[in-house]
């Protein structure tokens, strides 16, 4: 058993649901999380925002079914090239 942790921009956990539950990945937990990545946060005019609002999503997979869940996953939350912030995801073994 594999737990999948994918954090995404908050626009996107909708669709990343959706897509997955379509792909046979039903059960999901979805978080509110904040946090910044390399670019230190995001300044727009002269303000500074140091904690960037994000989704993270944890779904619980089989070992063989992990790699369609990520492709999937990254698919779906992607929103152009080389942006920052799109989706990181985190997988742990379970048991």
């Amino acid at each position: 058993m594999i737990l999948v942790r994918a954090i995404i921009r908050p626009e996107k956990a909708d669709y990343v649901m959706k897509e997955a539950a379509e792909a046979g990945f039903q059960a999901v937990t979805k978080m509110d999380v904040y946090g910044r990545g390399k670019q230190k946060g995001i300044t727009v005019g002269e303000i500074h925002y140091d904690e960037i609002p994000k989704e993270m999503l944890l779904f619980f997979c089989n070992d063989e079914d992990k790699d369609d869940l990520i492709k999937g996953i990254l698919i779906t939350a992607k929103s152009g090239e080389g942006n920052y912030g799109v989706c990181h995801i985190l997988i742990t073994p379970m048991g």
